[in-house]
């Protein structure tokens, strides 16, 4: 069972790590023709100081920046108030900690603790539920092609398996993956008759994944899906899906097993009817 099924979208293509090895190749082989490099006014001396910084600087372009993320996850949770689910979003202060106060209808307060790349410390560990919050999630905002969407939250949620069993602190009551990548050419979303416009954004439903309640008696937690919370219907009734389907379109995260040798790791995502996706590790 692949990682990959974590999640029910994939990117539009990957490179075949054959082509990123020739293309590692062509970088590294620069150095190689001096003719060239001095076409582009540098010396070979020059290509390899500058070289590491270069590579650095064109992640830094391609990835989305803090500012970009931030917009994102602010166009979407004031869409919320916009749509009466909520009535009042508290955004964070420039240097702190990305976490968001929603207000939420019926509901109360909602932690939004936004992140970025689900696979490291950063954004799968360090983070903490707000004592106010009555529902605290982690969003993933990220727009890595490397992976796979499934693969990415696989990344993430072994880490947070970690943090469960390993750490005395309030847990999370669950983990979103979702950007403006959603739904385009780049990362086809299965979801996508049911997207809904955001301010500038017209995105599809977001994979919501319910974490399990913390049990030092309990030999199982969540395995079958059953544990509910209140924040994704309320969420998902923002792209018309109705409080007696929402189900269908929540995931889970499910951990079972007594020792570090013999835990297992389930999850499954939901895109509609008789719609899954599971990976089990």
């Amino acid at each position: 069972m692949q990682s990959d099924d974590a999640a029910p979208c994939r990117h539009a293509e990957l490179p075949p790590p054959s082509v990123v090895d020739s293309v590692v190749r062509l970088v590294e082989g620069l150095s190689e023709h001096p003719d060239l490099l001095a076409e582009h006014g540098i010396t070979q001396r020059e290509l390899t100081w500058a070289l590491p910084a270069a590579i650095e600087q064109i992640r830094g372009r391609r990835s989305a920046g803090v500012g970009v993320r931030r917009e994102f996850m602010t166009a979407m949770l004031q869409g919320l108030v916009r749509k009466g689910i909520a009535s009042v979003l508290e955004e964070p202060t420039p240097g702190a900690d990305t976490v968001y106060r929603l207000r939420v209808n019926g509901l109360g307060d909602v932690a939004i603790i936004q992140k970025g790349a689900p696979d490291g410390a950063q954004g799968s560990v360090k983070w903490k539920v707000p004592d106010w919050a009555e529902e605290a999630y982690l969003w993933w905002v990220f727009d890595g092609m490397n992976r796979h969407p499934g693969s990415e939250v696989a990344k993430g949620v072994s880490r947070l398996r970690k943090v469960f069993f390993n750490e005395d602190r309030r847990q999370l009551d669950g983990v979103i993956f979702h950007n403006q990548l959603c739904g385009t050419g780049s990362r086809v979303c299965p979801k996508q008759e049911h997207a809904t416009e955001f301010g500038d954004l017209n995105v599809p439903p977001p994979c919501i994944y319910v974490m399990p309640d913390t049990d030092p008696c309990a030999k199982s937690w969540n395995w079958d899906g059953s544990t509910r919370r209140r924040f994704p219907e309320l969420l998902l009734s923002a792209f018309g899906i109705p409080s007696d389907k929402a189900f269908l379109f929540t995931g889970h995260v499910g951990f079972r097993g007594t020792d570090d040798k013999g835990r297992r790791t389930v999850i499954t995502s939901r895109y509609g009817h008789a719609k899954t996706t599971t990976f089990r590790s």
